[in-house]
């Protein structure tokens, strides 16, 4: 099936560019900093059949342009329910990596009943501490002062060891084509997130957690405290990847996303 990219404006005047692919179960992913949702090709490549997904850009990266300044996860999230309504897209599973894993609880926050499944991958649900809030903001001057070039040496950190060079390359020229702004924004936003334990809490659907177990930003056990936060959530730690599972170890996590849609009513 072809992959549409079509961009919608919000009312609030954000633009918005997403992919519309596949049929049954709507499901929601959201991308990684520095990224943009280009980054669930190998997902969606494998699970058209299985489920419509529906990956936007958030604002201020890949083709969507940037709101008002910072980009708070919860506006970010608001894009997103605004997104839904346009597509007359009532519930859907809803997903991310790292940053799009705080857009996913800021979403199950703000509109809880349109969150039909959740999956949680190389993320956390903890508030940055004062140290990691100082630097999101030196991160955040720096990319405005040196551009997206000084964000390249977090490939490392974004990819486990044995990563290939094809795809350290794709992730390095990824960030490489973000807007400094955006980039910015999106740091600070990031900085201004609440703790999120209580919102996971309370969520009744079912959850699947996913970790790379080489992922030195969000280890494996910031996901078994968010699975110990959920009876009957899933952990999935995947071998050799890191804070990019989806995309070093693609088969794996595809299987365990399948097994999540398995579990939707």
């Amino acid at each position: 099936m072809s992959r549409r990219m079509p961009t919608w404006t919000a009312p609030g005047g954000i633009r918005l560019r997403f992919r519309d692919v596949g049929r049954g179960t709507p499901v929601v992913l959201l991308h990684a900093f520095p990224l943009d949702g280009e980054m669930f090709e190998p997902q969606w490549t494998a699970l058209e059949r299985r489920a419509r997904f529906i990956v936007p850009d958030l604002r201020g990266f890949g083709g969507s342009s940037l709101g008002s300044v910072p980009s708070e996860m919860g506006a970010m999230a608001d894009d997103v329910l605004a997104l839904l309504d346009h597509l007359g897209v009532e519930s859907a599973v809803v997903g991310g990596v790292s940053m799009g894993g705080y857009v996913s609880l800021a979403l199950l926050r703000n509109d809880p009943g349109r969150v039909r499944g959740l999956m949680l991958a190389d993320t956390q649900t903890s508030a940055d501490d004062a140290p990691g809030r100082e630097g999101r903001e030196r991160t955040a001057r720096e990319v405005l002062v040196k551009g997206p070039s000084s964000l390249l040496p977090m490939v490392d950190k974004l990819l486990a060891p044995g990563a290939s060079t094809e795809l350290r390359a794709r992730v390095a020229a990824w960030i490489s084509a973000g807007v400094p702004e955006g980039l910015a924004a999106a740091q600070r936003g990031m900085a201004l997130r609440p703790d999120s334990r209580d919102i996971l809490a309370r969520f009744g659907g079912p959850v699947l957690v996913l970790v790379g177990r080489d992922d030195v930003l969000t280890p494996p056990a910031k996901a078994r405290a968010m699975v110990d936060l959920v009876p009957g959530a899933e952990l999935v730690e995947i071998p050799g990847a890191g804070h990019l599972a989806n995309l070093e170890k693609p088969e794996a996590f595809n299987a365990a996303l399948g097994g999540l849609l398995d579990r939707i009513v």
